[in-house]
């Protein structure tokens, strides 16, 4: 029997983005359009849709569509954004941003991830998406600043390095904590400060390198 993506796609919308307060027409969208089973890999084409984190590589996961989906509804990203997406694996998160924003930076520190992210963004025609390679925690300087920036996974801390790399008025979304403790906030920076809220609850796959640093208390 031959998967009908284009249907599993719309009942992901429906059933995972809608039910979960995905509010935003424009995320809606990008979200039913792009194919994210081209991410996956051949073997887990079925399990594309499924409402859980998929592992892409050793300790990698394409993240859960509803918390993704609610990440970027929370970064308000406008058509003329340019935006960093950090740790985008095989690309599907920046094949998403790339249909709400000018320009997606998208950085992977594991070469395989970052060689079949360009591969695939290439197929679909994803012109304004850029794949680069480098440390996930040191962002990417060269095409700084952003207008969005992206953590696709938890992190225990913020590095500063990433929060230097927003314009201001920019905005960084992040969960932060792991498991059950995870919370996903969002990050402005104005008058040349970063400040962060709270936005909701959510329990996603951590980011290797950003966990917290261990600190000595005498």
């Amino acid at each position: 029997m031959i998967a009908d993506f284009a249907q599993q796609r719309t009942k992901m919308v429906d059933g995972q983005l809608r039910t979960t307060d995905v509010t935003s027409a424009a995320v809606l969208d990008a979200m039913g359009s792009v194919p994210r089973e081209l991410f996956v890999g051949e073997a887990r084409k079925v399990l594309a849709y499924l409402d859980d984190d998929l592992e892409i590589a050793p300790q990698r996961y394409l993240m859960e569509p509803s918390p993704l989906a609610k990440l970027i509804q929370l970064a308000a990203i406008q058509p003329d954004d340019s935006v960093l997406d950090i740790g985008c694996g095989t690309g599907y998160s920046a094949a998403v941003l790339g249909r709400l924003a000018a320009k997606v930076t998208a950085l992977e520190s594991d070469v395989a991830l970052a060689d079949s992210a360009a591969s695939t963004l290439a197929a679909l025609g994803a012109a304004n998406v850029e794949v680069v390679k480098g440390p996930l925690t040191a962002g990417h300087a060269a095409n700084a600043p952003y207008d969005v920036i992206v953590l696709e996974g938890a992190a225990g801390e913020m590095p500063q390095a990433l929060l230097d790399q927003l314009k201001e008025g920019g905005r960084l979304v992040a969960v932060e904590g792991y498991g059950n403790a995870g919370v996903a906030r969002l990050y402005l920076k104005a008058n040349g400060m970063v400040s962060g809220r709270r936005a909701f609850n959510a329990a996603v796959k951590s980011l290797p390198g950003f966990e917290k640093t261990a600190r000595f208390e005498f």
